[in-house]
């Protein structure tokens, strides 16, 4: 298997090649390397959206990568900023009175606004952690907080206050002339007010350890930069952090881009050297807008659990981490199905093992791939309960088991959680924007031409069967082109403008029940 991974083009393989490369590279200049080091970090001021989990998650499967083609010991810190001072309030949580009474301050010094944790970072951090458990992610969880305050950055804080005229060196060519004037890469943490403030440093001493600065009311005050008195600002912060810790791997967002060149310049001056880095595209809204915790117009990795499984939303993750994407709920079915097909590609007699590294269930599950089949996709269920009304998984199942009689919760627990899915997208997502309209005349022709002939093919279940029988009656009444035909049975029928293959559903529903449905459809039953 080793053989195969270092040949194989998955890009979490390719990632884990440079990093052995930079393992090697090391050694060869006689440096001892005892272990490989990923981060993950995570601003806490907002909600998690799902390119929280999705950065843990990639990280994550270059990580198993890594370990399949080296014997390199691994470990993962997942990293929460929740030491930062909150600058708005965001727009989609409770208390925002109470929020906006605390800016400024530390995320984990401020009330949580739900009223479940010590703090809202706390909260936040909760949240984040509970999904990553959920799916079985290996790390180690980080506070900021905890970690300015225990002293484990105090060294490289020590060597940033003692190299303070070459930080700012790097600094100040990328600030704006009055930004210059007051910048400061250390915050202190008022013991006044407790916020973490933007403020003019007028003095630094490196022999006691300490920043002079103004504080809001115009006098000076005098900190230590060390013991959670200071944090740095977030980019020097960025460095620091990786020279504090040792991190060989991160990867970020495509925002993050241009800062890049100031992260390796701060680690170098903390004494350490810059990780091997991934720059990821951002994700986007239905609009094409970046996602934003404080705007909250991104899908929060609950609400995609409630309409879809964890394996789709890895797979969403993993497909083309350096391409942007939309994420928002249309995109959730696709998924779906696109995982089953992955699996039934990863279970397939003639796939190769080589083949299975480069299947991305092979990545999603660790290498513990789930054997199980869906005889039934998303797709096929979401028109399924649209058809029949169905709004229990009995019904549901009363058809599925008619379909593949060897179907059963108990055998397919991954098919009945789809079932669960499907019933609530449907009644939140398909029926509220449902429009039937009425046939024309060369349509109804051909709808109750199709009825005749399926109502004749009494219980017959083969898809392609019934498929055959579809595209036949499209031909024979001259739909050129023939997806105006299938166009017409879905506006009709399910008041969609698209669906799965109409066989396929005819015959999971039943070709009997699918006539007596295209009978009501003509019958305007549908538009009453």
């Amino acid at each position: 298997m080793a053989e195969q991974a270092l040949a194989a083009k998955a890009w979490p393989f390719e990632e884990a090649r440079k990093l052995l490369a930079r393992v090697q590279a090391r050694r060869a200049k006689g440096e001892t390397v005892n272990g490989v080091l990923f981060e993950t970090g995570y601003g806490p001021s907002g909600l998690p959206h799902i390119g929280t989990f999705g950065e843990v998650a990639r990280t994550s499967w270059i990580r198993h990568a890594f370990e399949t083609i080296s014997d390199v010991p691994t470990h993962l810190i997942a990293f929460s900023d929740d030491m930062d001072g909150l600058r708005k309030v965001p727009e989609n949580l409770p208390q925002p009175e109470m929020l906006a009474a605390n800016l400024g301050k530390p995320l984990t010094s401020i009330p949580d606004p739900f009223g479940t944790h010590e703090s809202f970072g706390h909260h936040m951090n909760a949240r984040l952690r509970s999904f990553l458990d959920h799916f079985g992610f290996r790390y180690e969880f980080m506070s900021s907080t905890e970690t300015y305050k225990s002293g484990r950055f105090d060294e490289a804080l020590l060597r940033i206050l003692k190299n303070y005229d070459k930080v700012m060196a790097v600094m100040l060519p990328t600030l704006g002339e009055e930004r210059q004037q007051t910048y400061s890469p250390f915050l202190p943490v008022s013991p006044r007010s407790g916020k973490v403030l933007l403020a003019k440093v007028v003095g630094h001493d490196v022999a006691k350890g300490t920043i002079t600065y103004v504080e809001e009311d115009g006098s000076e005050e005098t900190v230590p930069v060390t013991g959670g008195h200071c944090k740095l600002q977030w980019k020097p912060d960025f460095g620091m952090r990786w020279a504090a810790l040792g991190v060989d791997y991160e990867m970020f967002g495509k925002d993050h881009l241009a800062q890049a060149p100031l992260y390796d310049a701060i680690c170098k001056i903390a004494g350490g050297t810059p990780p091997q880095q991934l720059v990821y595209e951002l994700f986007l809204d239905d609009s094409g807008q970046k996602i934003s915790k404080s705007k909250g117009n991104g899908i929060t990795i609950e609400q995609w659990l409630t309409y879809g499984s964890a394996e789709s939303l890895a797979l969403f993750m993993f497909q083309k981490p350096r391409t942007a994407k939309r994420l928002f709920f249309d995109v959730i079915p696709k998924a779906v199905d696109e995982y089953i097909a992955h699996l039934d590609s990863y279970h397939a007699a003639e796939t190769t093992d080589a083949q299975r590294l480069e299947n991305p269930v092979w990545h999603i599950h660790g290498g513990k791939v789930p054997d199980e089949r869906y005889p039934v996709s998303f797709a096929l269920l979401l028109n399924l309960v649209s058809a029949s009304n169905a709004n229990t998984r009995e019904v549901l199942w009363g058809n599925i088991r008619a379909y593949a009689p060897g179907a059963t919760p108990q055998a397919n627990p991954g098919l009945d959680r789809l079932v669960g899915y499907a019933l609530r997208y449907y009644e939140d997502f398909v029926k509220p924007t449902k429009v039937f309209r009425s046939p024309d005349d060369k349509e109804r022709a051909a709808l109750a031409d199709l009825a005749d002939r399926l109502e004749k093919l009494g219980d017959e279940r083969d898809g392609k069967a019934v498929q055959d029988i579809v595209y036949e009656v499209g031909k024979v009444h001259a739909f050129e082109p023939l997806r105006a035909w299938f166009g017409a049975l879905y506006e009709v029928l399910l008041g969609q403008t698209q669906g799965p293959r109409f066989g396929s559903f005819a015959a999971l529903f039943g070709t009997r029940e699918t006539a007596a449905m295209i009978r009501q459809a003509l019958n305007g039953d549908f538009l009453k």
